[in-house]
């Protein structure tokens, strides 16, 4: 990268402390509040004590957050692969990154809002209120989720090649940060009263997002060189690209990967508050510090897991990661004792950070730069795909095995499981040197 060359020889503090890279950084702060906040703990607690009232409406309240969460992905795998051919085309990304995460931030904020509504109010037996959340929810998290593709491929602008495990665990590791910070909005709430989380949350998404939008400059493409582009047009390109598997095929491999692990991931964050408190008994308060040390984890594996990256390579790293992954997933799924499960938090939470840090340098490796942008869409179509199949999948299991409790959950998870060992499967056969050799 010629823009690099010239701080190829900072120091870590000097790398971490610039203002591009700390405001780089702090977005991902800002963005993992919302995540934590709505994603994991606060949007699943509501659920549950809005329609969790016996053990089958429990299972029902875990049917509709897988689905609620699949819904958003469904719409991000529509348009996640024109993104990454929109950056090739014009060089913005935070532009996108702007409008995406101001949507977001207003329709959480609304959250509240609706939330609020009276809740006898109500549109075939379901609550307005109920139904009004769930919709902002899908918006939110659709424009969340859009807003980090433009953010992953801003990495590529940051550093050398040398510096950029380094950077994308530093953005990991702040990001986790972020739990620590947005759980404080736990002040707000009590045990009858979740939704007064979501107005504090949007607040804080809102100001720790800030330094990116004004303190990191877009490198758009001069006008010379952008090229304009129809909708179709777009997923033209991104067709061709799939035409070109052959030529690609470590990268590609390493998506048929990615889709399987990613599949866990995201349908785990969404499900482990509810999993928690329903199978292993956890009060609310309880899974506030599981998750704070889950976090802890998170932050601690992904600065470790940066420095190995750097030391054996990506995908060697991604392999490791994949099987502290199945080792957490395996103890939850058997946990009968609130320890086996704080043991899970703990080694989900290394698996969590580091899978991120990891896989986005290992998609760096093995993309040609010019077609970076369109790669990372592609990792996120992958990814997004996966978000719809994982809680889908979740999500179909409780509502069928219902009337058996905590079985169906537990059952769910399982499947989770099976799909991280098939994802470890696929991965072994990336092989780095396909992509040198073209």
């Amino acid at each position: 990268m010629k823009k690099s060359r010239g701080v190829a020889a900072r120091n870590q503090l000097a790398l971490y402390f610039s203002l591009p890279i700390l405001s780089w950084a702090l977005y991902d702060f800002a963005n993992t509040i919302f995540s934590s906040n709505i994603n994991t703990v606060f949007f699943p607690f509501y659920m549950d004590e809005v329609l969790g009232k016996d053990r089958v409406m429990e299972q029902v309240a875990s049917t509709f957050i897988s689905y609620a969460n699949a819904c958003a992905s469904f719409f991000l795998v529509l348009f996640s692969p024109l993104y990454g051919v929109w950056i090739d085309q014009t060089g913005y990304k935070k532009r996108f990154i702007v409008w995406f995460a101001s949507i977001s931030i207003f329709f959480t904020f609304m959250m509240g809002v609706f939330a609020s509504f009276n809740a006898s109010l109500s549109i075939s037996g379901m609550p307005l209120s109920l139904s009004l959340v769930v919709i902002s929810f899908v918006i939110a998290k659709f424009c969340f989720n859009s807003s980090l593709v433009f953010y992953d491929t801003m990495l590529g602008d940051l550093g050398t090649k040398k510096e950029i495990p380094l950077i994308s665990g530093f953005g990991v590791a702040v990001g986790y940060l972020g739990t620590i910070v947005g759980l404080l909005v736990y002040f707000f709430v009590d045990d009858g009263g979740f939704h007064r989380a979501f107005i504090p949350t949007a607040i804080l998404y809102l100001i720790f997002s800030l330094p990116l939008f004004y303190f990191i400059k877009d490198r758009p493409l001069p006008k010379e060189q952008r090229k304009r582009a129809s909708f179709i047009k777009g997923y033209k390109e991104i067709v061709d690209t799939f035409k070109d598997m052959k030529k690609y095929k470590a990268i590609f491999t390493f998506m048929i990967a990615y889709f399987f692990l990613n599949d866990a991931i995201q349908t785990t964050i969404a499900m482990m508050a509810i999993y928690a408190t329903v199978i292993i008994g956890f009060s609310s308060g309880q899974f506030i510090v599981l998750y704070l040390v889950s976090t802890i984890s998170t932050v601690i594996g992904s600065f470790i897991f940066g420095n190995i990256t750097k030391a054996i390579g990506a995908k060697k790293a991604v392999a490791i990661v994949s099987l502290i992954m199945i080792i957490a997933l395996f103890i939850a799924v058997f946990a009968t004792q609130e320890w086996m499960f704080w043991l899970a938090g703990s080694l989900f939470g290394v698996s969590l950070g580091s899978m991120w840090v990891t896989s986005r340098t290992l998609i760096i490796e093995l993309s040609p730069e010019e077609k970076r942008g369109q790669f990372f869409g592609l990792f996120a179509f992958s990814g997004k795909v996966s978000s719809i199949v994982g809680p889908a999948l979740y999500g179909t299991i409780t509502f069928l095995l219902k009337d058996h409790g905590p079985l169906a959950s537990r059952v769910a998870l399982g499947s989770l499981m099976v799909l991280t060992v098939v994802g470890l499967i696929v991965h072994l056969q990336v092989k780095q040197e396909e992509r040198l050799s073209h």
